[in-house]
């Protein structure tokens, strides 16, 4: 089973690499649209699809992000998600940041984020880097490395900082 899953994963390696990108997808001007998921703790705003269940407490996220590239390459971002769980009440998270594609391959990513619910309000700075894997000339995979710095008492100060791994699927205008 670990054979076939390693060389299922070279197959579509390959084939997204060599599946050349001109940079048409990250021009000036077109639009990015994003779903990520997220492995990490749960305490971040989330924007993406999130589902986590422990010691019987079940919580689920529900989000996604838009962009513009206003440069070749760069785009800025905003995102919304709602979350709940069966511990307390519904939280509405947000994110505004930027994102710049090295060599149309490397996304790193900047942002704001942050929740509001639950008498609580936390702030994060984010930053993120992956990889691009284009699967057409429109949709990529990327998988990438979050870390998150909590920015107000409610995120912990600087002290509760949170990395995480996502995988983003997007789709480019």
């Amino acid at each position: 089973m670990r054979k076939l899953f390693v060389l299922t994963a070279l197959v579509i390696f390959c084939s997204c690499y060599t599946n050349a990108q001109d940079g048409s997808q990250t021009g000036k001007d077109g639009w990015l649209i994003e779903i990520n998921t997220g492995f990490g703790e749960a305490s971040t705003s989330n924007t993406g699809f999130a589902l986590r269940s422990v010691d019987g407490n079940t919580a689920w996220g529900l989000g996604g992000e838009a962009g513009y590239f206003i440069f070749d390459n760069f785009a800025l971002k905003a995102g919304i998600g709602y979350a709940d769980s069966n511990v307390g009440d519904g939280v509405f998270n947000w994110k505004f940041g930027g994102k710049y594609y090295i060599v149309n391959r490397i996304p790193v990513a900047l942002d704001i984020n942050g929740a509001s619910g639950n008498s609580f309000s936390p702030l994060w700075f984010g930053i993120q880097g992956g990889y691009a894997l284009f699967i057409t000339d429109k949709v990529s995979i990327e998988p990438g490395l979050r870390y998150g710095i909590g920015l107000n008492e409610d995120a912990g100060d600087g002290d509760f900082n949170i990395f995480s791994l996502n995988i983003g699927f997007n789709i480019f205008l």
